[in-house]
């Protein structure tokens, strides 16, 4: 199954930025926590961000930048020490090799990396396949770019990996990529290297360029591997990956992430970036450098995967015994995503306001997240004990 969304009326060649906006829905994440905004009492499981503060460490390299008097620009692609050190990253953890000076360009956060990406190669009418449920701005920054969404269905009893052979049948003459994200935002999926090799396939044959989102890398459990398809035989050229560090060392409002793709890929980007920010903050860059040399880091990594694990096993056992629920066990990332009896949007604001619980309606992620509601464990134990009771509470009712 497949859906494709249209956008805005396309003329001649040209496309209005401000229609785009327009036609592009409020998030529906959004709406929900306006709506928690005027109730007390309440327990968010809703926001997509760590839990846990910056690794001091990390902090202290900051204000040692300061110190230095790293306040200036930077060169429009990133700090040279930066890029270095990611690109000794990606050759040790990730098998790809990549030239700090023609393939790595650092980014204001991973979300902006999507926008200047696809602003490289997608032209109005073009399409991009997103397996749904997807991270919103896969689809926004598709449609801002003049692009048309593809959206590919997967599903639970999949553990929402999506199937190859519905990938290849939405292949057209327009397709220009397929945007994956794995471990995902908001199912938790993690795809196995099986999985990578036929989208990789897919991409050789009828080439066509794979963005990877790879953000939650580090958060991946019961011995799960995380694969970079950029690392697979004949992808290095067709993939742009995305990474960030706001995921694996709790750097959410430091907004650092970095793409790594084809020489001309980086040098358009790299240019667009000129123009829409300059360059990422100068100080953070040089903590992320500092950050990603340091095994401290991979420590702090490492202990809040853990942390994270032993609430994704708590959650998933209670949730799993709870009557209208259907849960399945995610592999990677910090987000649960049951199937409820109810549609979505009105299951989650009822259960805001009568169990006091934020949770996201599937369908702000897409056609085929209706009918789910996100559920982020990236909150204390505590908070995570009492909004399961809540849960439980709140579908007895609905059952009576």
């Amino acid at each position: 199954m497949f859906f494709k969304f249209l956008g805005p009326k396309i003329f001649g060649d040209s496309v209005s930025i401000p229609d785009i906006l327009d036609s592009i829905p409020e998030s529906g994440i959004r709406r929900l926590f306006e709506l928690a905004s005027r109730q007390k009492d309440v327990i968010s499981l809703g926001i997509g961000e760590p839990d846990f503060d910056t690794p001091q460490h990390i902090k202290e390299y900051a204000l040692e930048a300061l110190n230095k008097g790293m306040t200036h620009y930077t060169p429009n692609n990133g700090l040279k020490i930066l890029r270095d050190a990611i690109s000794e990253k990606l050759k040790k953890e990730n098998g790809i090799d990549a030239d700090p000076d023609k393939n790595i360009m650092v980014t204001v956060g991973g979300n902006q990396a999507f926008l200047l990406a696809l602003s490289t190669f997608i032209r109005p009418g073009d399409e991009a396949i997103v397996p749904s449920p997807y991270f919103v701005t896969h689809a926004a920054a598709v449609r801002l770019v003049g692009g048309t969404v593809v959206e590919v269905r997967t599903c639970i009893e999949n553990d929402f990996r999506v199937v190859s052979e519905d990938l290849k049948k939405v292949v057209t003459s327009k397709t220009r990529c397929i945007i994956i994200s794995t471990p995902n935002n908001p199912t938790g999926s993690v795809l196995k290297r099986k999985d990578l090799e036929e989208i990789a396939d897919i991409a050789v044959e009828y080439n066509i360029k794979i963005i990877s989102d790879e953000v939650y890398e580090k958060l991946i459990y019961d011995g799960a591997e995380h694969v970079s398809i950029a690392s697979l035989n004949g992808m290095s050229d067709l993939t742009i990956t995305v990474n960030s560090f706001s995921k694996a060392y709790a750097m959410t409002g430091w907004r650092l992430g970095y793409v790594v793709a084809d020489p001309a890929t980086v040098a358009k980007m790299t240019k667009f970036q000129m123009y829409l920010a300059a360059c990422p903050v100068s100080f953070v860059q040089y903590a992320a450098a500092r950050a990603l040399q340091d095994p401290r880091s991979r420590a702090a990594t490492e202990s809040m995967r853990q942390e994270y694990q032993k609430r994704r096993d708590y959650l998933y056992k209670r949730l799993s015994n709870v009557d209208g629920l259907v849960v399945n066990r995610p592999m990677g990332a910090f987000y649960m995503f049951p199937r409820v009896d109810f549609e979505d949007n009105v299951f989650a604001e009822k259960l805001l306001s009568e169990g006091r619980v934020v949770v996201v309606p599937g369908s702000a992620f897409g056609t085929y997240g209706r009918g789910h509601v996100r559920l982020c464990y990236a909150t204390s134990m505590s908070n995570i004990e009492e909004a399961t009771s809540r849960i439980e509470r709140f579908m007895r009712s609905l059952r009576k």
